[in-house]
């Protein structure tokens, strides 16, 4: 095993984050308190090979602007990829576009929210399941975390277990077997990072959604304890 923790950065922040230094990787590692010159980030959209499976000892994948519905090659040979170390056992950690891909991956199903576009700060509820749960236990009743997506899962791997939902999305959180993850929400955002988000959805949203934003906005303490808690996990 000669790379303990590795990053699949399959896409860019925003260019109007361009003042806010770092990017997902950046931020994720921030949150887990672990070296960035320590950790090896790939790019599989770029062309970067992926290392064998059993070489890593663990990955995070990170949120992109593409969809996982576009089935691009890269994202048909990261999927394929993840189910190896999935039955590998290593531990695994899809956030935002992540969790998507990885519960394509798995057998479930991602499309458009139905429930529409999701951005800001939103309320999320932890299910029964997250009680018992390594990286939920102790998840508040209402924790507020960032979000930015346009699709979602719809439909989760079977065998998957839902670990928390918000009003627009009963899959915020799963895990599927006991060292897999993914979580719809972005633990590495804060709320100056999340602002951005809001402004680039915008035009898109209704007016009275696009109110709300501002008056709902928050930090998340949840957020950077789910990073921790992963790290751990990771050699």
């Amino acid at each position: 095993m000669s790379l303990p923790l590795l990053i699949l950065q399959p896409g860019q922040k925003l260019p109007s984050l361009a003042a806010v230094p770092g990017d997902f990787s950046d931020w994720i590692l921030a949150g887990m308190g672990r070296d960035p010159a320590a950790v090896p980030v790939l790019h599989p959209e770029q062309g970067d090979v992926l290392p064998p499976p059993a070489e890593v000892g663990a990955v995070v994948i990170t949120g992109s602007g593409a969809m996982v519905t576009e089935q691009a090659p890269w994202m048909l040979a990261s999927a394929a990829w993840l189910r190896e170390l999935v039955a590998l056992g290593r531990p695994v950690l899809g956030i935002c576009f992540g969790h998507q891909l990885l519960a394509d991956a798995l057998g479930g199903e991602v499309a458009d929210n139905p429930r529409g576009i999701e951005v800001g700060t939103v309320i999320t509820r932890p299910t029964a399941a997250a009680a018992q749960d390594v990286l939920f236990a102790g998840w508040p009743a209402d924790a507020p975390v960032q979000a930015s997506h346009q699709q979602a899962v719809i439909r989760l791997p079977d065998g998957a277990v839902a670990l928390a939902a918000s009003e627009q999305d009963p899959h915020h959180a799963f895990r599927y077997g006991e060292r897999t993850w993914g979580i719809q929400f972005h633990p590495e955002f804060d709320a100056r990072i999340v602002t951005a988000y809001e402004g680039y959805y915008a035009p898109r949203l209704d007016v009275d959604y696009r109110d709300r934003l501002p008056r709902r906005r928050a930090e998340s303490p949840q957020g950077r304890a789910i990073l921790r808690a992963f790290s751990e996990l990771a050699p």
